[in-house]
C-alpha cells in the first residue's frame, strides 16, 4: 500500500526541494547585497507574509481563487481522467498542470526559512576579514562574493539537507488531502481516520 503511493510523494518532495533551493539562494544572496534597500525590504515583507500563512490555507485559498473561480488548474487529483491516451508530450504538460497548486502550497512554508538562512550567512561572511582582505588587494567585489563569501555561505544550507529527506518522503497531509493527491500523505490521513494502525506505524518507520 505504502508502495503505490511512494513515487508521486518523492516526485513532489524533490521537485518542491529543488525549487526552493533554485529561488532561495539566488534571493538570499540578493537580498544581502542589497540589504535594507527597497528590495530587501519588500521581499522580506512578502516572504514573511507566506511564513506566516499555513501551506494548507495557502492550497484552499489557490484552489478556490484558481481552480474553482477561474478554472484555470484542476480541483484535483495529479493527472487527468484521459491521462492514458495522450501522447509522451501531453502526459508532462499534464502532470505540470496538475502539480502547480499543491507545489505552490508545499514551497511557500519554506521560503522564509531558507531565504533569510542565506541572507544572514552571506552578510556574515561578506562583513568577515578574509573578505575585506581580498577585496584590499584588488579582488572585485563580485569575484569576493562568488569566489569566496558564497562557499561558505552555502555550509549552513547544506546542512539543512538533512532535516528535508523526511519531507520528501512523507509529503505533507493536508495538503495532499486538499488537492486529492494519492501520496504517503493522503495515505496517512485515510489511515489515522479509518484506523488502519499498520499503515500509519509503517509511514512513522519509514519517515523516521
Amino acid at each position: 500500500i505504502i508502495k503505490k503511493c511512494f513515487p508521486i510523494s518523492i516526485l513532489f518532495g524533490l521537485v518542491s526541494m529543488l525549487l526552493t533551493y533554485l529561488i532561495c539562494i539566488p534571493l538570499g544572496i540578493y537580498k544581502a547585497i542589497h540589504h535594507k534597500r527597497p528590495f530587501d525590504n519588500i521581499s522580506s515583507f512578502i516572504v514573511f507574509i507566506g511564513y506566516a500563512v499555513p501551506g494548507y490555507v495557502v492550497g484552499i485559498g489557490l484552489l478556490y481563487l484558481l481552480a474553482s473561480h477561474f478554472q484555470i488548474f484542476p480541483l484535483g487529483g495529479f493527472v487527468s481522467e484521459s491521462y492514458s491516451d495522450l501522447g509522451a508530450i501531453d502526459k508532462i504538460k499534464d502532470v505540470v498542470w496538475h502539480m502547480f497548486l499543491p507545489l505552490t502550497a508545499y514551497v511557500v512554508g519554506s521560503f522564509a526559512v531558507m531565504t533569510f538562512l542565506m541572507k544572514n550567512s552571506m552578510m556574515d561572511n561578506l562583513s568577515s576579514d578574509y573578505v575585506r582582505t581580498a577585496i584590499s588587494k584588488g579582488l572585485t567585489f563580485k569575484k569576493a562574493v562568488f569566489g569566496h563569501a558564497l562557499r561558505n555561505s552555502l555550509i549552513p544550507i547544506a546542512t539543512t539537507f538533512g532535516n528535508n529527506i523526511a519531507f520528501i518522503l512523507s509529503g505533507s497531509f493536508l495538503i495532499e488531502t486538499i488537492f486529492n493527491i494519492d501520496g504517503l500523505g493522503l495515505l496517512g490521513y485515510e489511515s489515522l481516520v479509518s484506523r488502519d494502525y499498520p499503515v500509519v506505524l509503517g509511514i512513522l518507520v519509514l519517515t523516521s
